[in-house]
């Protein structure tokens, strides 16, 4: 998770619905969520219907909703049964992880694709830009306590924020 997590800043989203033009996204926000012990992640309160494809071996894609209208786009990260994740906060275009699963109607109907075998949706490591990613602390996790909420795990672009 600590290894993909800022790698992700500048690299690409990738959607190909059929019956539309290929769109792609350059990734400028992400956050990593590190398993059971990170009272800040889903798997803390242990392995559920709705955390199960965290379990999973990485690659694989984690959505919920939050506050019963907005749909968050998460990688999974980890090795089988070791639930990590990394939060996809923003793409260009799209600040916040509620207005780019809105703007890029990334629903439920996404939970679980494997990004490595899809043709719906994946990342590309695209020539880009000299960029430069800042990290910081995640947001909106004070619930957590103050070891987690301050953690460094969240990466961006620096001209992203």
């Amino acid at each position: 998770m600590l290894e993909v997590a800022p790698g992700l800043p500048g690299r690409y989203l990738s959607i190909n619905k059929p019956g539309f033009p290929l769109q792609q996204w350059m990734i400028t926000e992400v956050e990593a969520y590190r398993g059971s012990d990170d009272l800040a992640c889903h798997a803390s309160k242990g392995r559920t219907p709705r955390t199960e494809v965290m379990y999973h071996t990485g690659g694989k894609l984690y959505i919920y909703l939050i506050y019963g209208i907005y749909w968050m786009l998460n990688i999974v990260t980890g090795e089988a049964d070791n639930p990590q994740a990394v939060l996809i906060r923003g793409v260009t275009g799209f600040d916040g992880p509620g207005k780019l699963s809105k703007g890029l109607s990334i629903d439920r109907s996404f939970y679980g694709i494997d990004l490595v075998t899809s043709d719906l949706i994946w990342i590309e490591e695209k020539k880009r830009e000299s960029i430069k990613v800042l990290k910081g602390t995640r947001i909106g996790i004070d619930y957590a306590g103050d070891i987690w909420k301050n953690k460094q795990w969240r990466f961006f672009v620096s001209n992203s924020e």
